[in-house]
């Protein structure tokens, strides 16, 4: 079983499109579990209309709980919180969840055990069925941290399920930029697929990505997309990757086929054969070829 991630340093490259056109082609010569990764803003389930086999609330830590019958209003918890996350409440105090950063002071120094600690529902998780195989996604309320650890667990319910069920591939659509979600959907991959687009912050941020990817030795290759956007740019990030031995697995043409197959439910690969179809299937080849060589060393 071998883990594909697609990344991008920054949203809107098109990562999404190439992630579910993989997916496609990886289900037509084997078998495939997706990771949606992108926990904050996830749009893969936009192409593959999954249906919800199993889900569950995600707890990334815990929130402090004052039960106003049994606090005497000392102050001693709002005198001793950092965050400010204690308010007075007529004679007693109360808890901001909001605020609260879940340390648990409040609770060790409380004088009469008025305070509880519950967990605090961050988000919550998905496995479902889709067309090329099993999904797990998620969904990281507003305002929430730890998307990481939200990215890790769905990756290692993925993992779970491969070695269960003797899985192929899995496919990760990871998230953009390069904080700790795409550090959760990177780690392990046999391959890194890096979408770039033909930018001054394109080229950019495509250099932030490839420093992530060799930090964390994963050999990845480029896609740019829309590379007949701006040809110069295009050229420079293909000089760029030539000089540092870095292969551009394709140049996908700018073309509105990939936004009817978006309005249609479908991966571009699915829905029409025409010049970026046939990019996308060069990407494919040239990621499965990695993999092999990766499996010969």
């Amino acid at each position: 079983m071998k883990q594909i991630v697609v990344l991008s340093g920054k949203g809107g490259t098109g990562k999404t499109t190439v992630a579910a056109s993989l997916a496609d082609l990886a289900h037509r010569e084997g078998s495939v579990v997706m990771v949606d990764a992108d926990v904050d803003a996830s749009n893969l389930e936009l192409v593959l209309s999954p249906a919800i086999r199993e889900e569950a609330e995600f707890s990334s830590g815990k929130t402090a709980i004052i039960d106003p019958a049994a606090c005497t209003g000392c102050g001693i918890c709002h005198d001793i919180c950092r965050f400010d996350a204690i308010l007075a409440d007529g004679d007693v105090y109360k808890v901001e969840p909001i605020a609260c950063e879940g340390c648990a002071a409040c609770f060790y120094q409380c004088p009469v055990d008025a305070i509880r600690m519950e967990d605090s529902i961050s988000g919550e998780w998905f496995r479902s069925d889709t067309r090329y195989g099993p999904l797990l996604h998620a969904r990281l309320y507003p305002g929430e941290e730890n998307s990481g650890k939200l990215v890790s667990l769905i990756k290692q319910k993925a993992l779970q399920l491969g070695r269960d069920n003797g899985v192929d591939w899995i496919v990760v659509d990871g998230s953009p930029g390069i904080g700790c979600p795409v550090i959760a959907a990177a780690t392990g991959a046999d391959v890194a697929l890096l979408v770039a687009e033909p930018t001054v912050s394109g080229i950019h941020d495509l250099k932030r990505i490839l420093q992530t990817t060799q930090h964390f030795r994963i050999p990845a290759a480029v896609c740019i997309n829309k590379a007949d956007v701006n040809p110069k740019r295009a050229a420079e990030i293909c000089a760029y990757c030539q000089d540092n031995a870095i292969p551009v697995a394709a140049e996908i043409p700018y073309d509105d086929v990939v936004t009817r197959a978006m309005i249609h439910g479908s991966a571009v690969t699915e829905f029409v054969d025409g010049p970026v179809a046939a990019q996308l299937n060069t990407v494919w080849r040239a990621v499965r070829d990695m993999l092999s060589q990766a499996t010969k060393k």
